[in-house]
């Protein structure tokens, strides 16, 4: 079993590493992830004629308990849902300081261009909804509240955002307005 050095813990962001420098691409100081990734959700919710989310410190912590989780075990897959009734959920993952938070939420968004309006889940032009869910969990006109956290193994950095109420609720209607 690998140990792992716990280098920080907030509210909003857990870092979980063997090495130091884990933020290479966009150096960032925990204090400022928050506005950061909510700043990156709030930009697609906006384009897309969502009102924006708010910051939610519980939903923070929980990801952030799953992110340690998943950079522990060097697994990626989605939480359990009888876990986190109530609350979305997405999950990225990629080379360890390689990208900034804008990206990585920059990738959820760009199932953007699969997007269709209509009823959850017939959405995508690709006629499978995995390749739209992570953006349409972002713009899901319910939603309301957002928290993320980021935990890194030596080699991979591993983002969760919990969002809630959560989206992706079948039957239910998806529009988007799409302003630039």
């Amino acid at each position: 079993m690998r140990k792992f050095a716990f280098a920080r813990f907030s509210l909003a962001l857990a870092i979980a590493s063997t090495g130091a420098g884990a933020f290479a691409a966009s150096p960032m100081l925990p204090s400022q992830f928050p506005g950061r990734v909510l700043s990156a959700h709030n930009m697609v919710r906006a384009q897309a004629g969502a009102p924006g989310l708010v910051w939610d410190n519980a939903l923070g912590t929980a990801a952030a308990k799953y992110a340690l989780v998943l950079a522990a075990t060097n697994t990626f897959q989605h939480s359990n849902r009888k876990a986190r009734p109530g609350t979305g959920e997405n999950l990225w993952m990629g080379t360890r300081g390689s990208y900034s938070v804008e990206t990585m939420v920059g990738h959820w968004a760009s199932e953007r261009r699969y997007f269709v309006a209509g009823t959850f889940p017939n959405n995508s032009r690709s006629g499978n909804w995995e390749d739209i869910g992570h953006y349409t969990q972002m713009i899901w006109p319910t939603t309301t509240h957002v928290g993320c956290a980021l935990a890194s193994n030596a080699t991979t950095d591993y983002l969760v955002c919990r969002y809630s109420p959560a989206g992706n609720i079948d039957g239910r209607v998806v529009q988007a307005a799409f302003r630039r």
